[in-house]
């Protein structure tokens, strides 16, 4: 019997293992192949505006995250750097297999018992999670469970008309238990994710392109003491898409799954393929694409910007129209995986399952993008997953603090319509809720939840101790804290109005798209519902209360 069983070795699984077994709860990881544990499936980058901001949360809390991106970075950028510190974002470019293999160091570190196998179903007893059932007939026994499929869940790969049963290429479907948990009642809907092909870096000519250096400062995600940076670090390259590409892609636009209605997942708005761009903004006359490489010991290139599922000759004709790619080989195709996901509005803020006590969700099964997200809900879900199983409060986190808690919020209240990714919109604290101060913000939390080594504790009280001298004020930390304090005190101010004043009216003919702070998310839910107060736009689904606030500063000015 084990205390926690975590289903799934991505970024959300591996956290949670990794979080449960902290508390000391007795923890086991399952997974398909437990050598693909902290794969990064997509894009080998970790971090960005908002994501990099999870990141850095995730290490207060002793997360492993921050310390493999790190150990495996090639290059360094921080995000920017031109604005405001509050919307500073640390990016770093991973070597797949340095952090895949920081991942599995930093797992193995832990009493965390791993097992290979397939979870068939789930075992429920009275409306109890009991433990799972393998494809083998073993049923492994289980206080708690935390489901991280990813997109493997009754997945789909597709590739033009090829269409096969996978939730990443080269590796299987979990088909059995995704038809369990739709005749539980709990899968919502299908969305989609999607892939560029990975190209020879022998075969680009690197000549042609613009380069884009590794920053020369060599911050660090993790505040750890013992981290340190080790790879030599790779220049990336960025070119762009032309009108050839975007006429090839166009002709051959039924060719596409997306649009012959082979898919019928929605794919996530902030990050959609080179033929939703196509389409979408026809009147542009390029896209960005950033070369990044994949790994100091092979030659693969991921092109950033041209996630596809195009047919094979159709990615081949279109990649080689492009600058610098005019000889370029593709490795391996782009493609798009669907997959099933739960709404996450039936979990509570500890991201249990409301109606099958002991069952944590955690991940894009949530509806959610990106390893950072999955990662961040790893987190929560493994320390309360370890909390119901070992009988002690939970651990909860506050949109107020964090941005963790900022996406548990959004997603249990509000729900996904589309894959959710993490920005810095979302936060109606963002001036306070900066990448530079995680410690100061969560480090009396950490410190609270009993989940973080003795070295990292003692490492948290010394900078909270810091706080409070005099010195603080001439560290970079402390400067940006002077600095935002009136505009933080302000935001608070127009928050608490936000409450009192639900019943205001919201102009009939305002133009949402002209609300400064209103993302184009925000703005097309808002035109779509055209609601007549605040408290009605409270309750459209999906609004978020950064977006209210900017919505009643925004009214305010549009009556006076």
């Amino acid at each position: 019997m084990f205390d926690v069983l975590v289903i799934g070795a991505g970024h959300a699984g591996c956290e949670a293992a990794a979080a449960a077994q902290r508390l000391g709860a007795q923890t086991a990881l399952l997974s398909f192949t437990l050598t693909d544990a902290g794969q990064m499936s997509c894009n080998p980058s970790i971090g960005g505006v908002g994501k990099g901001h999870l990141v850095r949360e995730l290490d207060v809390f002793d997360g492993l995250m921050a310390r493999a991106a790190d150990a495996a970075a090639i290059h360094r950028r921080m995000l920017n750097l031109s604005k405001g510190p509050a919307v500073w974002g640390p990016r770093v470019q991973a070597d797949r297999l340095h952090y895949r293999a920081a991942v599995e160091r930093l797992l193995t570190a832990l009493p965390v018992v791993w097992i290979e196998g397939e979870a068939v179903e789930l075992i429920i007893t009275s409306g109890q999670i009991g433990g799972v059932v393998l494809a083998d007939g073993t049923r492994l026994e289980a206080k708690s469970i935390v489901l991280a499929t990813g997109t493997f869940l009754d997945a789909r790969i597709f590739v033009g008309d090829e269409v096969w049963a996978a939730g990443r290429a080269g590796e299987q479907s979990s088909i059995r238990l995704g038809q369990q948990v739709r005749e539980l009642g709990l899968a919502a809907r299908r969305l989609k994710t999607g892939t560029p092909p990975r190209l020879d870096g022998r075969t680009i000519d690197w000549a042609k392109l613009d380069e884009q250096p590794s920053d020369a400062t060599a911050w660090q995600f993790s505040s750890h003491p013992s981290q340190r940076p080790s790879l030599p670090q790779l220049r990336c390259a960025i070119t762009r898409t032309n009108s050839e590409t975007h006429d090839i892609i166009r002709a051959s636009e039924g060719l596409s799954p997306l649009y012959s209605g082979m898919i019928e997942g929605r794919g996530p708005r902030y990050c959609p393929s080179i033929e939703d761009k196509v389409r979408r903004f026809g009147d542009r006359d390029g896209h960005q694409i950033f070369l990044e490489p994949e790994a100091l010991s092979d030659h693969l290139v991921y092109p950033n910007g041209i996630s596809t599922s195009m047919p094979r000759e159709v990615q081949h004709a279109f990649v080689r129209s492009i600058r610098g790619l005019e000889r370029a080989e593709i490795v391996k195709p782009g493609y798009a995986v669907e997959y099933e996901h739960v709404d996450p509005r039936r979990l509570g803020s500890d991201l249990q399952m409301q109606q099958l006590g002991g069952l944590f969700l955690a991940g894009q099964i949530n509806g959610t993008t990106g390893y950072e997200e999955a990662a961040a809900q790893g987190l929560v879900a493994g320390l309360n997953a370890a909390a119901f199983a070992c009988g002690t409060a939970p651990v909860c986190f506050d949109r107020r603090t964090s941005y963790i808690g900022v996406m548990i919020d959004d997603l249990t209240l509000q729900g996904v319509t589309e894959p959710y990714r993490m920005m810095t919109a979302r936060a109606e604290y963002r001036l306070y809720l900066r990448a530079d101060n995680a410690v100061s913000r969560m480090g009396a939390a950490a410190l609270a939840s009993g989940a973080i080594s003795p070295e990292r504790a003692k490492a948290v009280r010394a900078h909270l101790d810091f706080r409070d001298t005099g010195a603080f004020a001439e560290t970079e930390e402390g400067k940006a804290d002077a600095i935002y304090r009136p505009y933080v005190e302000r935001s608070q101010r127009e928050w608490a109005a936000v409450y009192r004043n639900r019943q205001v009216t919201i102009p009939r003919h305002i133009d949402y798209g002209a609300v400064p702070g209103l993302s184009a998310e925000m703005a097309e839910r808002l035109n779509a519902a055209r609601p007549e107060t605040l408290d009605h736009a409270s309750r459209i689904p999906g609004i978020t209360p950064a977006a209210l606030t900017a919505l009643y500063v925004g009214t305010l000015k549009a009556v006076a």
